[in-house]
């Protein structure tokens, strides 16, 4: 608040003598200072973050070696680990290394279904006191995972690149900002977001108030992917826990060893914060123990990310018991670029780090470049050095741009889609090999590709390629192009670069997805609205105010405005109905009176009500 006084006034309110200030004026100021101590002192322990500490993996430590695996996979047959003198792998047991170079981290157990059943009872119990927790306790909660995730982002980035091969930038921009994100909006807007919500009524409910309330609905589950280790685990239990809910997290067996980690940040600082750490459970399950989770009769709601193939399976057993279930299954999402663009060289940089990011492993990692008329070779010139430039390894190691990929189940698929699609007339400028790495020859590596003049017709234009490959495809108008972009039959994100505004919204409002960027991509994220996809790739979202509504209970709520106006059953329309004829008349003239579109039937309804209310 700024006060501008002029000399005549700064006379009247100081005496320079003694230079103290009038009686008036201090009391007006300790007014305002004791109005703005109260309120400090009212919400400084809201405001208060709690310090905690989480046991670090020894794995992740830089001087830890561990055994280079000679055929990495998750899952191993004991005569191999045997021959690999490795103790020997249950078939309940997960082989847990890191992608980027093939070394062994850890073997862990999967969680036998008694195990689940036990997390789930002691978060059904822990989250009987955590629902009746106010705003404040939870914001106070996420202030202290806030200051725990900033004061560790090296740490946490490090894990996730060990164990999904990664990059540090990768982390950084994918897991550390769009959590730091989430807990930043949430400790700002959650509260909005679920506090009762006011709705209009209509006249003949005029004395109601009318209000959708939003309530925990008890224990989830979130099944996440591996792609983004600590954003898929911590996202849902951040959204979960500030709606008052309990959550089960099913990672993927892919990176189960960071998984529990990730989850531990979330228990400590509730334990920190004088809250039961059990409203949080990290479950370590294969695709049979994942199953029962699934079909478990104490879960309320279920979050799934993966593939278009399982998404499938898991709305099939949800429905069969009517749980509500929000997927999120991928896409082929499409950069549209038009003739004109602001500036083609932030263009090409936005194109290159929306393909490349985390190996191409990305649900809303741009698959397709469909550009309009000349520009297409223009776009193409300029990334071909770039592509081509790119350096791949393991970033713990040594300065690189590209990461290891998670496994290498998709190679032979993958240089399949390239080598069909240049057969039917792409062409192959770069890469569409894996990569056999010099220095580590038991990583994951794909090269990084660059593959051009593809069309509607070919397979790597409709799969889900997941992988550090950039496709170039031509339109020859506006609407062709957003005609290749609805080819697909995901409809996740995507994005439109253009000088041109009204070109520009005709894409958006006429491409079948369920976010979209202009001259961006995927900002829709950091913005924090909903999230989620139509068509094939799912349904449901999760993020902004839907995320936190998706896993509430929506309680529509009618009260009287006051209590001298109640309803009253009319005695005409009173059981048992006395004069069927009258009854009808009568409200037969009160639908007339509150709905007719003319004076002249309201009084008509306003007359039949005064013949037949008695």
């Amino acid at each position: 608040m700024t006060i501008l006084i002029d000399n005549l006034e700064l006379r009247r309110l100081y005496s320079y003598d003694d230079i103290t200030l009038t009686g008036a004026f201090v009391s007006f100021l300790a007014v305002i200072a004791f109005l703005l101590s109260f309120g400090y002192l009212k919400n400084s322990k809201e405001r208060e973050c709690v310090p905690y500490s989480v046991d670090i993996p020894l794995e992740s430590l830089v001087e830890w070696k561990g055994e280079i695996l000679d055929s990495p996979t998750i899952k191993v047959s004991s005569f191999e680990l045997i021959v690999l003198t490795v103790e020997t792998l249950q078939k309940d047991e997960i082989q847990c290394y890191n992608p980027a170079n093939g070394m062994l981290l850890k073997t862990l157990k999967a969680h036998s279904l008694e195990d689940i059943d036990l997390r789930i009872e002691n978060a059904g119990v822990a989250r009987q006191q955590w629902r009746k927790t106010t705003f404040a306790q939870r914001r106070q909660v996420l202030r202290s995972m806030l200051k725990f995730v900033l004061e560790n982002q090296e740490t946490i980035a490090r894990i996730a690149c060990i164990d999904s091969g990664k990059t540090m930038l990768d982390a950084a921009l994918g897991e550390i900002l769009t959590i730091v994100e989430k807990l930043n909006w949430t400790i700002k807007h959650g509260e909005a977001a679920l506090k009762p919500e006011r709705r209009p009524t209509s006249m003949i409910m005029i004395y109601k108030h009318a209000e959708v309330w939003y309530e925990p609905l008890g224990i989830i589950s979130a099944f996440v992917s591996w792609n983004y280790p600590f954003h898929n685990v911590f996202a849902p239990i951040i959204t979960a826990i500030f709606a008052g809910n309990a959550v089960i997290i099913k990672g993927s067996e892919q990176t189960a060893w960071s998984s529990r980690f990730f989850t531990n940040i979330a228990k400590k600082a509730l334990e920190a914060c004088g809250h039961s750490s059990e409203i949080v459970q990290n479950v370590i399950a294969l695709p049979e123990q994942a199953s029962y989770l699934l079909m478990h009769p104490s879960i309320r709601h279920v979050t799934f990310i993966g593939s278009h193939e399982v998404g499938i399976k898991v709305a099939k057993q949800a429905a069969e018991i009517l749980r509500p279930v929000t997927i999120e299954l991928g896409g082929k999402d499409a950069a549209i670029i038009l003739e004109e663009v602001h500036d083609i060289n932030a263009v090409t940089a936005t194109l290159m780090r929306g393909t490349f990011q985390s190996a191409g492993q990305n649900c809303v990692g741009i698959e397709r470049i469909i550009c309009v008329g000349k520009i297409y070779n223009q776009v193409i010139d300029l990334v071909d050095p770039l592509v081509k430039n790119l350096r791949v390894g393991y970033t713990l190691d040594e300065e690189v741009d590209m990461g290891a990929m998670i496994n290498d189940r998709t190679f032979d698929h993958l240089e399949e889609l390239i080598n069909e699609a240049v057969m039917q007339g792409a062409r192959l400028v770069y890469g569409g090999l894996r990569f056999h790495h010099p220095k580590y020859t038991k990583g994951h590596y794909f090269m990084p590709t660059l593959l051009v003049d593809v069309t509607t017709s070919m397979r790597i234009a409709n799969e889900e390629v997941f992988a550090p490959v950039m496709t170039f495809m031509k339109a020859s108008t506006l609407d062709e192009a957003i005609e290749i972009t609805n080819s697909s039959k995901y409809g996740l994100g995507g994005s439109v670069f253009g000088k041109n505004n009204m070109h520009v919204e005709h894409v958006i409002s006429s491409v079948e997805t369920g976010m979209m960027s202009a001259n961006d991509f995927a900002c829709y994220y950091l913005a924090q609205l909903p999230f989620g996809g139509t068509k094939g790739s799912g349904y449901g979202r999760f993020g902004g105010n839907e995320g936190l509504r998706a896993v509430s209970n929506l309680k529509s709520v009618c009260t009287d405005i006051t209590n001298l106006v109640q309803t009253r059953i009319p005695s005409v329309v009173q059981y048992p109905i006395r004069d069927q004829d009258k009854a009808w008349c009568f409200l037969q003239g009160l639908l007339e009176v509150l709905y007719a579109t003319n004076l002249r039937q309201r009084a008509q309804g306003l007359m039949s009500l005064a013949r037949n209310s008695v």
